[in-house]
C-alpha cells in the first residue's frame, strides 16, 4: 500500500484515468462492433456511415492514449477494406 501523500495521489489519479479510458474503450469497441454489424447486414450505404463514426471514435481513443495510434489506424483500415467488399 502507498505510504507517501505522493504515492497516494498517484494511486487516486490511476483510479480516475483507469476509469475514464475503461468508458472510452467501451465506447471505442461499440463504434467497431456497430460497423460489423453493417457489414454482415450487406448494407454499404450504411457501414460506411457508421465507419465514419467509428473511425472518429477510434481517432479520439488514439488522441487521448487509451490505444496506440498505430492500432487505431490498422483497426480502421481493416475495417474500410471490408466495408469496400460489400
Amino acid at each position: 500500500m502507498a505510504n507517501s501523500l505522493q504515492a497516494k495521489k498517484r494511486v487516486r489519479q490511476t483510479a480516475r484515468k483507469t476509469l475514464v479510458n475503461r468508458r472510452r474503450m467501451s465506447r471505442m469497441k461499440t463504434f467497431v462492433s456497430r460497423v460489423e454489424e453493417a457489414i454482415a447486414s450487406g448494407d454499404r450505404e450504411a457501414a460506411a456511415k457508421v465507419l465514419r463514426e467509428a473511425e472518429s471514435e477510434l481517432m479520439k481513443g488514439a488522441k487521448n492514449g487509451v490505444i496506440h495510434r498505430n492500432a487505431a489506424s490498422r483497426t480502421v483500415s481493416r475495417l474500410s477494406r471490408r466495408v469496400a467488399q460489400v
